[in-house]
């Protein structure tokens, strides 16, 4: 058997088994093997990402295969094809190339800003929204491609030396505030110690006075610790507490008067009631505190009238503690930032899995793109529940 080609007649072999259609056919089937490899590849190039170096390979192997290959079929036909598919894939490589270098042009950019804006922050004195942001551009950082590695390593030397120089100064700020905290904490304790001198005094009226005095100073010296401030004021009231109890047994005369506060006490209660439910926290404890004063300034009421309006008050006090400190627990960065970087890592998967799933769709790999779009729902749920998480933070 001989096959045509541009150089002449080539052998391709001999046939010994019937009659010359059936060698012609058999040579025929052995070329038509060769279509459909080639057939094959074109497909893998067009429809997947099959790497440009790999393709470069088949493309050699089966090019050898045609130029040695026992056949009766227009091989020039097959090599035209494999010199366009070639060409293809050189196309692509150079597209890739370019895509790339356009991608590392624009991580470039976008770390320059982002290195930029973390230097700006670096002098900020916003220390939870400038903080919240260093944490965001981090994560920002970490989502974009590298770069060359010695422009990535300078870039990322300039971020971490703006962040590292925020953190110093937000740590110098709160040590100084901490020992402020500490000054303002001995001096309620000398405070206390001085409420708890003149706790069993019988003067009434200058000692009530010195009380007060004591109150203004108490106020006016801010707040301790968390941990200590409460426990410091329920002294500094147990103290107050004393005198003002004798006081009232001495002065059990006095009943009118001290029914009188109750009633006050009552309006103030009241006033103080229709704070709730608390809608706007910082309003309610200024409205609060303002009330607070007021029922400071009134004075005892009789014993057994005590609990009942004291209970009444704690409760409003209870309240807006507790909504501050739901306020404060709602607001927290290191909660939100953990939120905020567990809806990214699951937005990043859920586009992953998008990516994969549409890829093997195009591929005609259609059980593992259904696998994918299952996997795919799970995931999208997860970060449904996450952005509603998040959105509870404000963000």
């Amino acid at each position: 058997m001989y096959v045509r080609t541009a150089d002449g007649e080539k052998t391709v072999g001999s046939w010994q088994a019937g009659s010359p259609t059936e060698a012609l056919a058999y040579f025929e089937r052995k070329y038509e093997g060769l279509v459909v490899e080639i057939d094959l590849l074109e497909r893998r190039v067009r429809t997947t990402d099959l790497a440009a170096k790999d393709a470069q390979t088949a493309i050699g192997h089966l090019r050898e295969q045609v130029d040695a290959a026992n056949v009766v079929g227009d091989l020039a036909a097959l090599g035209r094809r494999l010199d366009q598919l070639g060409t293809v894939v050189e196309e692509r490589r150079r597209e890739r190339r370019a895509a790339r270098a356009k991608q590392g042009e624009e991580a470039r950019t976008a770390k320059e800003a982002l290195v930029a804006e973390a230097e700006e922050l670096a002098g900020s004195e916003q220390w939870r929204s400038a903080g919240e942001r260093l944490r965001a551009l981090v994560d920002t950082w970490k989502g974009l491609p590298r770069l060359d590695r010695k422009a990535d390593d300078e870039l990322w030397h300039r971020f971490s030396q703006a962040r590292s120089a925020f953190s110093k100064r937000r740590k110098a700020h709160f040590a100084s505030l901490d020992a402020q905290r500490e000054e303002t904490r001995r001096r309620k304790e000398k405070l206390i110690g001085e409420a708890e001198a003149l706790s069993k005094s019988t003067d009434w009226g200058v000692t009530a006075a010195r009380y007060r005095e004591l109150m203004t100073e108490w106020k006016a010296a801010g707040r301790a610790h968390r941990d200590a401030e409460e426990d410091l004021w329920t002294r500094f009231r147990a103290a107050q507490d004393v005198f003002f109890q004798a006081r009232s047994t001495v002065f059990a005369e006095r009943d009118g008067e001290q029914r009188e506060n109750l009633t006050r006490k009552e309006e103030l209660a009241t006033e103080a009631e229709k704070l709730l439910p608390i809608t706007n926290v910082k309003a309610a404890r200024a409205a609060l505190r303002s009330i607070g004063e007021r029922w400071e300034a009134i004075g005892h009421v009789p014993r057994d009238a005590k609990n009942g309006i004291e209970g009444r008050w704690h409760a409003v006090e209870r309240a807006v503690a507790e909504a501050e400190e739901s306020e404060w627990r709602r607001t927290n960065p290191e909660a939100r930032a953990r939120a905020a970087g567990l809806t990214g890592q699951l937005q990043d998967a859920v586009e992953k899995l998008r990516r994969q799933a549409d890829q093997a769709r195009a591929a005609g790999n259609n059980a593992k793109a259904d696998k994918l779009e299952r996997e795919l729902a799970g995931r999208q749920a997860l970060l449904d529940q996450a952005l509603k998480g998040l959105a509870e933070f404000g963000g």
